[in-house]
């Protein structure tokens, strides 16, 4: 049965693709805090998609295989969605833009906190196809502005192609040589609480990436280099989770490049050479665990 996005029932969509932390090194801490991060990230062809139509009164919509699982804010004004509308909408405003009414319709295809940036990259979606909808344009440097209200993730989900993130997420370099791969993500369907896992880091003080954005490099090279890097969450969020300890070695068994866990967990993901070998992985893992949550799919490459 086709979904509602393939009948064409939105005036527009856009994708929100899973963020993968490739390597996540915790360099500092701001005195309000806040930890500051090296963070290599790529992101999947695979996410949660938006509809959007013009209404004649706001709507919020969720569907999909982990639609129950954002609770009351699937319909609340509580979803990261619904407050980039009314944000966006504030900003239009301001400036004597038209922001009328919209029907917003999520599919939710990602596992919800799981560390592969699913509400950040509805929120940056939102934004996108909002201001498509509404004909509204920004500069780059206020859209930024405005997706960090929505979140530190948020503005390099805006871009969701391969980048350095530094900072707290703000300070964004692409990656133009980037390649893709194939890739399997894997989630054992159990939450890791984000500041749990902060609050367990022993080392907050690691060293920043040594290499620049413009490297080039095969495949190879870059397998290599993402090798010689790390997530300095997964050790925590190991000893918080030992679902993601079995679930990486489960991955680890289908012989992949690289495994590793995603942001704070509980998603880990292995890299593959390509898509064939990914669904290949992903077979053997669903007959496994049936009950967890795997999907195959490719990552997004730079744009050279």
């Amino acid at each position: 049965m086709p979904s509602m996005f393939d009948a064409g029932a939105f005036d527009l969509q856009e994708d929100a693709p899973a963020k993968i932390n490739l390597a996540l090194h915790v360099t500092g801490l701001r005195a309000d805090g806040y930890h500051l991060l090296d963070m290599l990230v790529t992101f999947a062809r695979h996410g949660d998609r938006i509809g959007f139509s013009r209404s004649e009164a706001d709507s919020f919509e969720v569907s999909g295989k982990f639609a129950a699982d954002l609770g009351e804010q699937g319909q609340s004004g509580g979803n990261l969605i619904v407050k980039a509308r009314d944000l966006l909408r504030s900003v239009c405003r301001d400036s004597g833009a038209d922001a009328p009414p919209v029907r917003i319709h999520l599919e939710k295809n990602l596992p919800v906190a799981s560390g592969i940036g699913g509400g950040s990259a509805d929120a940056a979606a939102a934004l996108r196809g909002l201001m498509r909808l509404w004909d509204v344009s920004l500069t780059p440097e206020a859209l930024k502005g405005l997706a960090l209200q929505l979140g530190a993730d948020v503005p390099m989900c805006l871009y969701s192609r391969p980048l350095i993130a530094r900072g707290i997420g703000e300070d964004i370099a692409l990656l133009p040589a980037f390649p893709s791969f194939g890739i399997v993500l894997g989630n054992p369907l159990v939450g890791v609480s984000t500041p749990a896992v902060f609050r367990r880091l022993q080392d907050k003080t690691n060293p920043c990436f040594d290499f620049q954005p413009s490297r080039r490099g095969s495949a190879e090279d870059w397998i290599s280099l993402i090798g010689s890097l790390r997530n300095d969450l997964e050790p925590p969020a190991r000893a918080l989770c030992g679902e993601i300890g079995a679930l990486s070695t489960l991955l680890a068994e289908q012989e992949p490049r690289l495994v590793r866990m995603s942001g704070s967990g509980a998603t880990c993901f292995a890299l593959f050479d390509d898509l064939r070998a990914a669904e290949a992985a992903a077979t053997s893992l669903r007959l496994k665990r049936p009950d967890w949550y795997f999907q195959a799919t490719t990552t997004t490459a730079g744009d050279l």
